[in-house]
């Protein structure tokens, strides 16, 4: 395992990291096969409730109340929580919640903490602050866990190893474990069972010596201060109930009013996440019960930009995700460029949106990677379709798009051709003698290029050429409408 924590500080904007991305023929293989595994899956599972839409309304509709009452919300959290002896943290930003948990490890004298699978720990980078402390954080996600110990970066909401496959995964184990705990048995093979179990064995005497765990949560009820995890492996379990002390980190939109709405979200998750009726592990906890469980909970509730994202009547949807990754899986950007090319733990669509918006894309200068985020899409609505609580992804990109043009805060090449382009066709459109000359010259133009009533590839430069090397379209007319409809009435009036 590599003697440093990986981040994503650094990341190019999204057109040159995907450039690098796409001559990766391994890592285009590897997201192929398996979005299109989980997209299937899902379709499967999608299919048997004949109510799916009526699921999706009701989870929106539920998301869009928490953050209309979200201040009262989390008091009332707060309250419950405090009522059944947890203690509950406030941080405005990144630096506070891990100032916040490394205090609370340091407290208990300890030098470790086992980690469920969070999205939100990574988003404040928990890890790489906590080694700055002196504080081991170990992954316990099987992903996780294999992107920890390949000194690699999470590409995937719900499968952060996915652009890894078995062979890579049985070569990280072989070379990395022992560094750090338990080595790999002796000669494991690259058969998943095998690398399941080897996980296991290494992550058993974690588990045994932590006094420390560190979890997200999908989802805390307000009316009775109770949180909760779901997950696949028996991992998050392990880690909720086993060390001492557990330290929960929530984003502050991860609210429901109460007990009943969580039914509404306990069919539309698994079956968007993981393809599955139900989750096979869910734990619930309300605080501290004595003699079962950690002897004491902190729950640490974090802003980091939400409040601003709610403040944007478009943007604040993006506030609903409930992290199930099913955009991620149908997008056409995502599959061939991966999470990494993204520059942020949240890919694909919906980190297209949100991202830009925790780190503040009305700032001035506008951070290049950043504002390159929203034009990180072909706008083909496939995300919308697929979110189980409806978030109109397509409408936040364009609305975030108008936002960084208005900033002036990105010229990348691309954007600037666009314009142009965009510029022509205004000019072209702007009267009828415009547009019959645009017509009449784009037929001559295209006429040497032209086959079978189609134009091709053309030897064009910029976002031109590559948009006809890749599609074909059909040739203009030889006359336009226009022009014939004109020599017939001409033709009928007689000489």
């Amino acid at each position: 395992m590599t003697d440093h924590h990986p981040t994503f500080a650094g990341t190019p904007p999204f057109p040159k990291a995907a450039e690098s991305a796409l001559a990766d023929r391994q890592l285009r293989e590897n997201l192929g096969r398996a979005t299109a595994t989980i997209r299937t899956k899902r379709e499967g599972a999608v299919a048997e409730r004949d109510d799916w839409e009526a699921l999706r309304v009701a989870g929106a509709a539920i998301k869009d109340d928490v953050l209309a009452r979200l201040p009262e919300l989390l008091e009332e959290l707060e309250r419950n929580v405090t009522k059944a002896g947890g203690i509950v943290h406030w941080a405005r930003d990144a630096a506070d919640a891990n100032a916040m948990i490394a205090a609370i490890v340091h407290e208990h004298g300890a030098t470790e903490v086992v980690k469920v699978k969070s999205m939100v720990t990574q988003e404040i980078e928990l890890n790489a602050a906590l080694a700055r402390d002196g504080i081991a954080a170990w992954e316990t996600d099987l992903a996780e866990l294999i992107v920890q110990l390949g000194g690699d970066l999470p590409s995937h909401i719900l499968v952060p190893a996915i652009h890894r496959n078995r062979h890579e995964i049985g070569e990280i184990f072989r070379s990395r474990m022992a560094a750090v705990g338990r080595p790999a048995p002796r000669g494991l093979s690259d058969e998943p069972a095998a690398l399941a179990e080897a996980a296991r064995l290494h992550l058993r005497a974690k588990f045994l010596r932590a006094r420390v765990a560190v979890s997200g949560a999908n989802f805390a009820v307000a009316e009775t201060g109770t949180v909760m995890v779901l997950e696949s492996e028996g991992n998050g379990r392990m880690c909720v109930t086993l060390p001492e002390v557990l330290i929960t980190v929530m984003g502050i939109e991860k609210l429901v009013p109460t007990w009943r709405d969580l039914e509404v979200f306990l069919q539309l998750l698994p079956r968007s996440s993981t393809a599955e009726r139900m989750n096979p592990y869910t734990s619930m906890w309300t605080g501290v019960t004595p003699g079962d469980g950690p002897r004491e909970f902190h729950l640490v509730l974090l802003d980091n930009g939400r409040t601003d994202t709610l403040a944007d009547s478009v943007g604040r949807q993006a506030l609903r995700c409930i992290k199930c990754s099913a955009c991620l899986n149908v997008c056409p950007v995502y599959v061939r460029t991966g999470g990494r090319a993204y520059g942020s733990p949240y890919p694909g669509p919906i980190g297209a949106i949100l991202t830009p918006q925790l780190r503040g894309i009305s700032q001035h200068p506008v951070d290049a990677q950043t504002a390159s985020l929203p034009f990180a899409s072909s706008l083909c609505g496939a995300c919308y379709d697929v979110c189980p609580v409806r978030i109109d992804i397509p409408e936040i990109l364009v609305h975030l798009r108008t936002q960084v043009v208005r900033q002036g805060g990105w010229r990348a090449r691309v954007v600037s051709q666009e314009s142009a382009m965009m510029g022509a066709m205004a000019t072209a459109f702007a009267g009828p003698r415009r547009l019959g000359i645009a017509e009449r010259a784009a037929a001559l133009v295209s006429r040497p290029f032209s086959r079978d009533g189609r134009i091709g590839r053309l030897p064009l430069p910029g976002l031109l050429g590559g948009w006809f090397g890749s599609r074909d379209l059909r040739a203009p007319a030889a006359m336009s409408f226009r022009r014939w409809w004109s020599r017939r009435t001409r033709e009928s009036r007689g000489p």
